[in-house]
This record gives C-alpha cells, sequence and structure tokens, in this order.
C-alpha cells in the first residue's frame, strides 16, 4: 500500500512538472524546482537528503507541501515523509515545540540559540548519522528556512557543511497593492487585480496561494491589499469578510493582511459630522472599527493611510497634524498589536515652492509626536520614484520616528512592463547612502532597520503592480524585481549582483553562459535607463498621465510641478533645478558632508548634478566634456545599451524556452524603439536652447 501511494504521488508530480514545462509562461516564478541538472551536485543532494523528517505529525501544511513537492522535483524521485531521524540522510525540519531532536540539540548546545523569525540550518554527524537541520522558533522560521534551502539547491550550491543563522534586518516587510475595488490597478501594468473582489467570501481564487508561497520564499510577511488612494467601502461589513478570506489563505505562510484607509470614512459609512482625530465621537468610531475588523481578523497588521496630498483627505481640514491622525489610529490599533503607516507623500507648494522640499518641512517639526506604533512610510526619493534621486532627506532627519521606506517594484517611471531594468542596482544606491545622521556610517539601511537610532519596529514597502497576467508582473524580467524587494527587505547588505545571480539561476538557467550573458543584461540596465531617460540628475520628464515616453516640453495648466519645465527648467542660460544653498535650499535638509558635496558644481557628481543645480550648458564636467555634449552622449549611450542587451538575448535563442524567449524579445524590441525615441525627442527639445 504504501509502495502504491508513493509510486502515485511521484507520478503526480512528474505529471504536473510536464505540464508546467509544456506551458513556459512565467507562472512558476523561481520556484520552478526542474530537476537538478549537475550530475555532481544532484548526486550529494540525493546523498545527503535521503527522507524528510517531521516529528510532529500536523506540522503546517505549506511546509510539508512545499518540501515534499521541492525536494522530489530538485532529485527527481520522491522523498518519504517519516517521523525520526533513525538514519544517515535525513533532513530535519521544525521547532523546540514540535521536534525533540531540535529541541535536545538546542539545550545540549550543539546548535546556536535561535533569532526571532529567523531560521538556522546546519550539516552535521549525530550518533553516526549525517543530517541536515532546519530549525527556527516559529512556524514562519521554519519556512524561511526550508525555503532558502530549497534556493541553495535550486542555484546548485554544496549542502554537506551548512552552517547558516539568518534573521530578517527588517520587521515588516510589505508588498502595497494599488489594486481597486473595481479590480483595475493603479500603475499597473500586469493585467487585473488578483484578488476578485466581487467572487469573495464564497470564492477565493486559487491564485492567492501561489502569490503568497512566492511571498513567503522571499520573507514577504505582510500584504498591504488595497489603493492608497482608498475609498470608504474597504471598511464595511462585506469587505472586511472578503478581506477576512484572503487573510485566511496567507495566514499559513506567515503573511499578515493589512489595508489603506480613506481618511473621512466616519463621514461616509455613519455619517458622523466630522473626521476629526481630536473629536470624540471620531476617536470611539475608530475604536469600534478595529475591534470589528480583530474579531474577523486576529492578526490583521494595521492601516495605511494617504492623507491630504492629490486629492486624499485628511486631518489638515481640522486644523490638525499629520501626528494627530496618526495617533488616533494607533490609539485604536494598539490593544490589538496593529501598527499605522502614515505616508509621507504630500507636497503642499503652498509650504515651500520646491516640491523637494515640503515633506521634509512639514515632517520634521513633528519628529517625537508620532505613537510608538505609528511609522512614517517616506519615499526612496523626495520627489516620486523617478529613474534616479538622491535619497530622501526624511531619512536621517527624525532620530525619534520610525521611518518605513517605501520602493516602487511596478515600474511606473522606469518603463513599466515593457522595458527590462533591473532595479536591486538603484535600491542599493539608496539603501547604502550615508546620511551622516550619527557620523559617518548612519546609511539609510540603517535608519529604516532601526539600529541607527535604536527602533523596536521597523519596516519596508515595495508597491507591487502584480496582476493576473500569467507571469504576474507583466514582463518576465520584472519578476526580478519583485525578487530583489523580498531578498533585500530580508538583508540589505545582499548585493544586486547576488540576488541577480539567485534569480536567474531559478528563473532561467544554471547554465553557466545563459548566467553570464542574462547577469550582463541586468547589471547595466538601470544606468541605462537612467542614461536614455532622465541623465546627469535630470528628472519627471516622461508624458503626462500615463507617464510612458518622453515629454520635455509639458506644461501643466494649474499645477506647476505637473510640468516637465519646472523640473528641468532649461532656457538659453542654461538647465537644471538649482537646489544649492543659493538656490531653493534643498541641499540644506541634508547633513553638512552631502551639502559641501552635492552643494557646489565643482564637486556635486555628475548624476546629480541637474538635481542640484541649474548650469550653463558649456560648463564643463570633469571628464572634459560639457553638459550639452554629455546629455546627447548618455543619451545615446543608454539607446546603445538596450540595442546591446537586444544581441545578448538573440544568442540565448537556442538556451530559453521558445514562448519566454519571443516575449523577451518582443519586449527589448520595443524598449529599444523607445529609447530611440527618448534619445531623439529630448536632445532635439533641449537643443533649441543649447545651441541658440
Amino acid at each position: 500500500m504504501r509502495f502504491r501511494h508513493t509510486l502515485l504521488y511521484h507520478s503526480l508530480i512528474l505529471l504536473c512538472l510536464s505540464a508546467d514545462l509544456m506551458a513556459e509562461d512565467g507562472y512558476r516564478l523561481w520556484l520552478r524546482y526542474d530537476k537538478v541538472s549537475d550530475p555532481v551536485m544532484l548526486e550529494q543532494y540525493r546523498s545527503r537528503i535521503t527522507h524528510l523528517v517531521l516529528e510532529d505529525p500536523n506540522a503546517p501544511w505549506p511546509l510539508k507541501e512545499e518540501l515534499r513537492t521541492g525536494l522530489s522535483a530538485l532529485l527527481d524521485k520522491p522523498v518519504p515523509i517519516t517521523s525520526n531521524a533513525a538514519q544517515s540522510g535525513c533532513l530535519v525540519v521544525g521547532t523546540p515545540a514540535d521536534s525533540p531532536l531540535i529541541a535536545a540539540l538546542l539545550e545540549q548546545q550543539e546548535l546556536e540559540p535561535l533569532p526571532d523569525e529567523g531560521f538556522c540550518i546546519r550539516s552535521m554527524k549525530k550518533d553516526g548519522r549525517s543530517l541536515i537541520i532546519v530549525a527556527a522558533n516559529e512556524p514562519a522560521g521554519v519556512l524561511y528556512g526550508a525555503f532558502h534551502l530549497l534556493r541553495l539547491m535550486q542555484t546548485q550550491q554544496p549542502i554537506e557543511n551548512l552552517s547558516i543563522l539568518q534573521r530578517p534586518r527588517i520587521g515588516r516587510r510589505l508588498m502595497d497593492h494599488w489594486d481597486n475595488l473595481d479590480g483595475t490597478i493603479e500603475r499597473g501594468y500586469a493585467g487585473r487585480s488578483i484578488w476578485n473582489w466581487p467572487d469573495l467570501p464564497g470564492k477565493v481564487n486559487p491564485r492567492i496561494k501561489d502569490y503568497a508561497r512566492a511571498n513567503a520564499s522571499i520573507g514577504v510577511n505582510g500584504i498591504v491589499l488595497n489603493n492608497v488612494n482608498s475609498r470608504a467601502e474597504i471598511l464595511t461589513q462585506e469587505y472586511l469578510a472578503k478581506t477576512a478570506a484572503v487573510a485566511d489563505v496567507l495566514r499559513p505562510w506567515g503573511i499578515k493582511v493589512y489595508l489603506s484607509i480613506k481618511w473621512t470614512s466616519p463621514m461616509e459609512l455613519d455619517k458622523l459630522s466630522t473626521a476629526d482625530p481630536l473629536d470624540a465621537a471620531v476617536r470611539t468610531w475608530w475604536q469600534t472599527k478595529a475591534k470589528e475588523i480583530y474579531t474577523l481578523i486576529p492578526d490583521f497588521g494595521g492601516f495605511l493611510v494617504k492623507a491630504y496630498s492629490e486629492g486624499q483627505p485628511g486631518p489638515q481640514q481640522y486644523g490638525r497634524t499629520h501626528a494627530d491622525g496618526a495617533n488616533m489610529l494607533a490609539e485604536a490599533l494598539k490593544p490589538y498589536g496593529g501598527i499605522v503607516m502614515w505616508r509621507a507623500f504630500v507636497y503642499d507648494l503652498s509650504i515651500d515652492a520646491d516640491r523637494a522640499k515640503c515633506a521634509y518641512l512639514e515632517f520634521t517639526p513633528l519628529d517625537g509626536k508620532f505613537a510608538a506604533n505609528a511609522f512614517v512610510q517616506v519615499k526612496n526619493g523626495p520627489i516620486d520614484f523617478q529613474p534616479r534621486e538622491p535619497f530622501n532627506p526624511l531619512f536621517g532627519a527624525m532620530p525619534q520616528t520610525p521611518l518605513m521606506m517605501e520602493l516602487q517594484i511596478t515600474q511606473e517611471y522606469t518603463g513599466q512592463a515593457m522595458h527590462l531594468v533591473y532595479l536591486a542596482p538603484q535600491w542599493k544606491e539608496v539603501l547604502d547612502s550615508d546620511t551622516y545622521a550619527k557620523g559617518p556610517g548612519t546609511t539609510v539601511a540603517r535608519i529604516i532597520d532601526g539600529s541607527a537610532e535604536g527602533h523596536c519596529i521597523s519596516g519596508i514597502a515595495g508597491v507591487s503592480g502584480i496582476g493576473d497576467d500569467r507571469n504576474w508582473t507583466g514582463h518576465h524580467f520584472s519578476q526580478a524585481n519583485w525578487y530583489a524587494f523580498g531578498r533585500l527587505a530580508w538583508d540589505p547588505s545582499l548585493s544586486s549582483e547576488q540576488i541577480a545571480d539567485e534569480w536567474i539561476r531559478m528563473t532561467w538557467s544554471n547554465d553557466p553562459r545563459v548566467v553570464q550573458t542574462i547577469g550582463s543584461m541586468m547589471a547595466g540596465s538601470w544606468e541605462a535607463c537612467v542614461d536614455y531617460m532622465t541623465p546627469l540628475g535630470l528628472h519627471h520628464l516622461m508624458a503626462e498621465g500615463h507617464h510612458y515616453g518622453p515629454q520635455p516640453d509639458y506644461v501643466h495648466s494649474a499645477r506647476h510641478d505637473w510640468s516637465s519645465t519646472y523640473y528641468h527648467k532649461a532656457d538659453r542660460a542654461g538647465i537644471g533645478f538649482d537646489r544649492s544653498q543659493t538656490g531653493s535650499g534643498a541641499v540644506l535638509q541634508y547633513k553638512p558632508p552631502l551639502q559641501q558635496l552635492w552643494g557646489s558644481v565643482e564637486t556635486c557628481p555628475p548624476e546629480l548634478l541637474l538635481w542640484f543645480h541649474h548650469v550653463p550648458w558649456d560648463h564643463r564636467l570633469q571628464n572634459g566634456q560639457t553638459v550639452w555634449q554629455e546629455l546627447q552622449n548618455r543619451y545615446s549611450r543608454g539607446a546603445a545599451y538596450v540595442d546591446g542587451m537586444r544581441n545578448e538575448w538573440l544568442a540565448l535563442k537556442n538556451d530559453i524556452d521558445a514562448e519566454r524567449f519571443e516575449h523577451v524579445k518582443n519586449r527589448l524590441d520595443e524598449q529599444y524603439n523607445n529609447a530611440v525615441q527618448w534619445r531623439n525627442v529630448c536632445p532635439a527639445y533641449f537643443g533649441q536652447f543649447a545651441q541658440d
């Protein structure tokens, strides 16, 4: 009977894998679990993992399912599950609470103390048996450890002498969905929302489980389900029941749900006369609503808030501050362990004529006034997810307030789902930037992980753009940005090269030629995007509304800061936004070492020159080129890089499955055409000033 069960299971695995291989549409992401191609490594894995040991028969089903499926597929043979490590070649997985062996190893100090939410993986000899131990204090940590082991095997790394102890550096690692209740996605380029709100709670889209699995594999532990431009309906009983159904699917994967809320919900849903955060009835309404939510969803994560920005209502309408608003919500959530994430994306030009300064001026006076369970959520740069920006000056300027970084995975300003742009180098540039807030070495990463200023909560969020396209992200290579976000959220010290190498091997192939070629394409793709869109510190030149393609001449009739001309300020005298000490003074929002570096035309790096300075067209850079010459060179260089990527990809035709190869080829052709458009349009427009 046991033999027939094993044979049937093995046949089902092979059938599933065969179906996947016939349709290489990207659905499997980086969790393909194809048979290990290196015969030496395959033999090593088969000898070191002969049995999966789960001492607790009630082990969480995602863990059991993932390891059984993954190991059997990678090893191309069934891996039996047993309840004891009686023989050599056992993979023992669990927590001290459900594994007597792991508890004993900890007591005997043969395993290191286990970190919160993290995991330990050890290869060891025990009573003459070769064992691999994956241990953690809680089920989520065991799941992260299991995925890490599977990652090592997918990338064909040795497992004979493992000694790994990891914990996430950042506590809350969230995917922010800008999904609307009608199924559309703001700045989404991969189809419609996977939540399928009309079907919930009775029918749950099976993709949600697959989505949870993919996020758990990279350590994401929270999802904001709806758009920051929220509708009050999300807090009705009807939609809370729908949210609870999604939460039930995410929970086994260690993922909590969060909601974006609309500030005027008490007025819209229950006809209160005000949304003033200091009004007793309003405070009571939110406390009652929080109790209702936690009754349905005991592990609910909290609220994300966009207030008083781009038409969204906020507490300022009542003469209150951002802190007043956040603290009222924090008070309602505190009894249940929930948090508030209050976005700092505000740019009221009545505060200052330079949009880049507004958030700093509005939020820094409130430092220390936010509740302990309230984050201020800050975009990586001071404008709006541009191809390149200096880091947001709020990082390092609010030492008494936990700051949560917001990155954009969906490529609103970097070519959307048409361009191959690997964003990990962009994010690394920000994370590794030194704020000098407490002297040299106070990087942005240390600000957001809480270590620089001693905060007990920490967080990072990525705006997802995930949709119902079969490949999830619209472009196969956009999956790399989703993967990179999770890996950097877990450990910001990882290099973009290491992350790319993992993703390539898991998604495409372990063949050295394929890995090297795709790695080369990805490595310079972000800098190329900057070159053909916004070189030398230019920004916000994209076409109005859809933000795809160039429109350097755009002038908005009502808001200057929605005009391209507001940012580049090209005229006969020169080009660039003067944010120096004698200009708008935005450079003064940074610490003195950066004020001096960026504040001088002579020392400002060329990558940020036109962000901080308005310089003459004939100003010479350190390479001897004038600004006008260098702009033309960089626009051409960026387009040429894309042409090079096209050629590199064509050389892989025989190494990549036909469906994904053609998809990427077509996208690269479109990217090149668009890069050429940028190369032609922007220099032609700027040339009318530079050549006068």
